[in-house]
Protein backbone atom coordinates (compact mmCIF):
# COMPACT_ATOMS: atom_id res chain seq x y z
CA UNK A 1 0.00 0.00 0.00
CA UNK A 2 1.37 3.38 -0.93
CA UNK A 3 -0.01 6.64 0.39
CA UNK A 4 1.43 9.99 1.36
CA UNK A 5 -0.10 13.19 2.65
CA UNK A 6 1.85 16.44 2.60
CA UNK A 7 0.41 19.65 4.07
CA UNK A 8 1.45 23.11 2.85
CA UNK A 9 0.10 26.05 4.85
CA UNK A 10 -0.28 29.74 4.12
CA UNK A 11 -1.97 32.34 6.30
CA UNK A 12 -5.56 31.51 5.32
CA UNK A 13 -5.32 28.29 3.34
CA UNK A 14 -3.89 24.82 3.48
CA UNK A 15 -3.05 22.48 0.61
CA UNK A 16 -3.03 18.77 1.32
CA UNK A 17 -1.27 16.78 -1.40
CA UNK A 18 -2.67 13.26 -1.53
CA UNK A 19 -0.60 10.64 -3.37
CA UNK A 20 -1.14 6.93 -3.86
CA UNK A 21 -4.22 4.94 -2.86
CA UNK A 22 -7.03 6.50 -0.85
CA UNK A 23 -8.72 3.40 0.51
CA UNK A 24 -9.83 1.60 3.66
CA UNK A 25 -6.28 1.45 4.99
CA UNK A 26 -5.44 5.12 4.38
CA UNK A 27 -8.68 7.11 4.55
CA UNK A 28 -8.44 7.52 8.33
CA UNK A 29 -5.01 9.13 8.05
CA UNK A 30 -6.33 11.73 5.61
CA UNK A 31 -9.34 12.55 7.81
CA UNK A 32 -7.12 12.73 10.90
CA UNK A 33 -4.64 15.03 9.15
CA UNK A 34 -7.35 17.35 7.85
CA UNK A 35 -9.28 17.43 11.14
CA UNK A 36 -6.23 18.89 12.93
CA UNK A 37 -5.80 21.78 10.49
CA UNK A 38 -8.42 24.22 11.89
CA UNK A 39 -6.95 24.09 15.40
CA UNK A 40 -3.36 24.17 14.10
CA UNK A 41 -4.14 27.05 11.78
CA UNK A 42 -6.65 29.56 13.23
CA UNK A 43 -8.20 31.68 10.51
CA UNK A 44 -8.15 28.88 7.96
CA UNK A 45 -10.58 29.81 5.19
CA UNK A 46 -9.77 27.42 2.35
CA UNK A 47 -8.72 23.79 2.26
CA UNK A 48 -7.32 22.47 -1.01
CA UNK A 49 -7.02 18.73 -1.51
CA UNK A 50 -4.57 18.14 -4.36
CA UNK A 51 -5.23 14.82 -6.08
CA UNK A 52 -2.68 15.18 -8.89
CA UNK A 53 -0.89 12.02 -7.69
CA UNK A 54 -3.93 10.03 -6.55
CA UNK A 55 -3.83 6.55 -8.04
CA UNK A 56 -6.91 4.86 -6.56
CA UNK A 57 -9.96 5.72 -4.46
CA UNK A 58 -12.46 3.20 -3.07
CA UNK A 59 -15.69 3.63 -1.10
CA UNK A 60 -13.75 4.29 2.12
CA UNK A 61 -11.92 7.08 0.30
CA UNK A 62 -15.23 8.57 -0.82
CA UNK A 63 -16.51 8.33 2.74
CA UNK A 64 -13.40 10.19 3.92
CA UNK A 65 -14.10 12.97 1.44
CA UNK A 66 -17.66 13.30 2.78
CA UNK A 67 -16.33 13.42 6.36
CA UNK A 68 -13.79 16.09 5.36
CA UNK A 69 -16.55 18.06 3.65
CA UNK A 70 -18.59 17.98 6.87
CA UNK A 71 -15.59 19.16 8.90
CA UNK A 72 -14.94 21.98 6.44
CA UNK A 73 -18.59 23.09 6.43
CA UNK A 74 -18.78 23.02 10.22
CA UNK A 75 -15.75 25.32 10.38
CA UNK A 76 -16.90 27.60 7.56
CA UNK A 77 -13.91 26.48 5.49
CA UNK A 78 -14.12 26.28 1.72
CA UNK A 79 -13.21 22.84 0.36
CA UNK A 80 -11.51 22.57 -3.03
CA UNK A 81 -10.81 19.26 -4.76
CA UNK A 82 -7.93 20.21 -7.05
CA UNK A 83 -6.32 18.30 -9.92
CA UNK A 84 -8.84 15.46 -9.82
CA UNK A 85 -8.02 12.55 -12.11
CA UNK A 86 -10.75 11.70 -14.64
CA UNK A 87 -11.63 8.43 -12.91
CA UNK A 88 -12.24 10.27 -9.62
CA UNK A 89 -14.53 12.77 -11.34
CA UNK A 90 -16.40 9.86 -12.90
CA UNK A 91 -16.88 8.07 -9.57
CA UNK A 92 -17.90 11.31 -7.84
CA UNK A 93 -20.35 12.05 -10.65
CA UNK A 94 -21.88 8.54 -10.64
CA UNK A 95 -22.34 8.61 -6.86
CA UNK A 96 -23.81 12.12 -6.90
CA UNK A 97 -20.96 13.46 -4.79
CA UNK A 98 -19.29 15.72 -7.36
CA UNK A 99 -21.68 18.66 -6.99
CA UNK A 100 -22.07 18.05 -3.26
CA UNK A 101 -18.34 18.14 -2.56
CA UNK A 102 -17.50 20.97 -4.96
CA UNK A 103 -20.32 23.42 -4.15
CA UNK A 104 -19.11 26.35 -2.01
CA UNK A 105 -20.16 26.21 1.66
CA UNK A 106 -22.31 29.37 1.45
CA UNK A 107 -24.29 27.94 -1.47
CA UNK A 108 -25.17 24.84 0.58
CA UNK A 109 -26.66 26.79 3.48
CA UNK A 110 -30.46 27.16 3.36
CA UNK A 111 -31.65 30.74 3.16
CA UNK A 112 -34.01 32.29 5.74
CA UNK A 113 -37.06 30.84 3.98
CA UNK A 114 -35.68 27.34 4.56
CA UNK A 115 -35.37 26.78 0.82
CA UNK A 116 -31.99 26.29 -0.73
Amino acid sequence: MKFTVVVHKTSQSARVHVAGDLDYGTAGLLVETVSKLPSDQPGLQNLHLDFSDLEFCDSAGLSALVRIHRLACAGGIGLHLDHRPAYLDRVLNITGLLDFLTTPVAAQQPDESGIG
